[in-house]
Parts: C-alpha cells; sequence; structure tokens
C-alpha cells in the first residue's frame, strides 16, 4: 500500500519511484523486498550492527539499499515539514490559545500539550452498543481474554505471567475508566485520588475519545489508567520487585 501511494502521489516518472520500483508494480516490488531481505535473520542483523555505519552504506539487502535510497529525501521532506506546517501550526495554536482566554476567560480550561495540567474527572462506566461497560477491569478478564483466543498473538501473555498465574489474586482491579478529558499529551501522567493518593496511572483514551480534539462529551469520553493495585499485584507476585511495590503502596 505504501509503494502504491508513493506512485500514486509522485508519479511513476518521478526519479525516486523509478529507483524504488526499478520497472515493477507496486505489489510485485514489495514482494521482492520482503523475500529478499535478511533482516529476518538475527545473526544477520547482529552482523549488521557489528559493522557498523560501514556495513550499513555497503550492505545489498534489499531493504537495507530502499532505506538508504528513501532517507535522504525523508529528511529533507521532514524538516520542510516541521518549517512550514507543524512550526507554523504550533505559533499560531498559541496566538489562538491566547485569543480564546482573552475571550473567555478561566471558562475554558486547555489542551495537555505535553505542558504541566491538572484533569479532573470521576471513575464512571459508560455505555457503548446498547451495553454497560463497567469502569474496572481485573487480572481475571486479561487471562480469560488471553484464554478465549487460545493464547495466540497478540492475545498471547509472556511465560512468566502463565507460570505464575496461580499466585495472583486475579479479582485484583487492572483498568479503570475516567471522565478525564486527557487529549492532547495526559498519557502516563499520575492519577490520585481526592486525598492526594496515588491510584493509577493514565495510559490510554477509549475509542470514543478519539474525537477530543474537538469537542468532548462526557457521556462516553474516558481515559484508562492501570490501577496501581495491579502494579503492586504484579510487582510482587509476578517480578518479585517487592521494593518498588512497597513503594507505590506509600
Amino acid at each position: 500500500d505504501s509503494l502504491g501511494f508513493m506512485v500514486e502521489l509522485l508519479g511513476a516518472d518521478h526519479p525516486l519511484v523509478k529507483q524504488i520500483m526499478s520497472g515493477k508494480m507496486p505489489e510485485a516490488r514489495a514482494n521482492e523486498l520482503i523475500e529478499g531481505t535478511k533482516l529476518k535473520d538475527v545473526a544477520f542483523r547482529k552482523e549488521l550492527a557489528g559493522g557498523g555505519k560501514q556495513a550499513i552504506e555497503s550492505s545489498t539487502d534489499p531493504m537495507i539499499v530502499l532505506a538508504r535510497l528513501i532517507d535522504p529525501k525523508a529528511r529533507e521532506l521532514r524538516k520542510r515539514f516541521e518549517n512550514e506546517v507543524t512550526g507554523v501550526e504550533r505559533t499560531n495554536y498559541a496566538k489562538i490559545a491566547r485569543a480564546r482566554f482573552a475571550n473567555e476567560g478561566t471558562s475554558v480550561y486547555p489542551d495537555a500539550t505535553f505542558t504541566l495540567r491538572l484533569s479532573y474527572g470521576a471513575v464512571k462506566g459508560y455505555m457503548e452498543n446498547g451495553k454497560r461497560v463497567t469502569p474496572f477491569t481485573t487480572l481475571r478478564g486479561l487471562y480469560d481474554r488471553a484464554a478465549n483466543f487460545k493464547y495466540q498473538f497478540p492475545y498471547n501473555l509472556p511465560p512468566r505471567w502463565m507460570e505464575k498465574k496461580p499466585a495472583i489474586n486475579l479479582s485484583t482491579p487492572f483498568n479503570f475508566v475516567s471522565t478525564d478529558d486527557i487529549i492532547g499529551g495526559n498519557s502516563g501522567s499520575p492519577t490520585i485520588n481526592k486525598n492526594g493518593e496515588l491510584v493509577g496511572l493514565i495510559f490510554d483514551g477509549n475509542i470514543q475519545s478519539l474525537v477530543g480534539d474537538f469537542i468532548y462529551d462526557e457521556s462516553v469520553n474516558r481515559a484508562i489508567s492501570v490501577d496501581v493495585r495491579a502494579m503492586r499485584e504484579v510487582l510482587r507476585k509476578v517480578f518479585g520487585a517487592n521494593e518498588i511495590a512497597d513503594q507505590l503502596a506509600k
């Protein structure tokens, strides 16, 4: 698909396209690259890494050759994009934000934009396709889901997790959702309760939160946190990291 998109966007007569496609159709060229590369071979990758820059520059592996062809143009386009698009957006976003706050004052709150920010909300489920989604999942649900898919990728669990299953309290809350509006850069932030105690760690949002750049709907928009109780349980029972678990309990 990527090769086909490149041909469609740049045109079959573009010099870079001619170099990459070697006179072949996108699907045929993609198959040729995938079947011809040795990058899936661990020994080859180690040899390549050991040889450093010189090994990469002299490699005849089709994927390495492809990367060498694309890299200069990709860097050029990235620099242009940063200067002409993201840089302009960043500058004007600040102007728009200042205008909004000048007009609306503190009645609106800012997006996270990877800056310090306190977001608030409540742990609360929601309705999806006519069914109630409860606010909490459990470690039991993790194992059940893996079993339902016969432990096949990407639902398989690491061997250590399977070995330690008998020792784990499977009723331990695993993840929970809340009405926090985290669009714009809150992933990795601690989730604290009204007493200032650590209760989780924000890491994602549900699919309904994807429109958060434009609108927030409290009825379905949810932030997802991993529960600190699951962190402590897994740290102790799966990894034996009792010291870290003790710190999370303070």
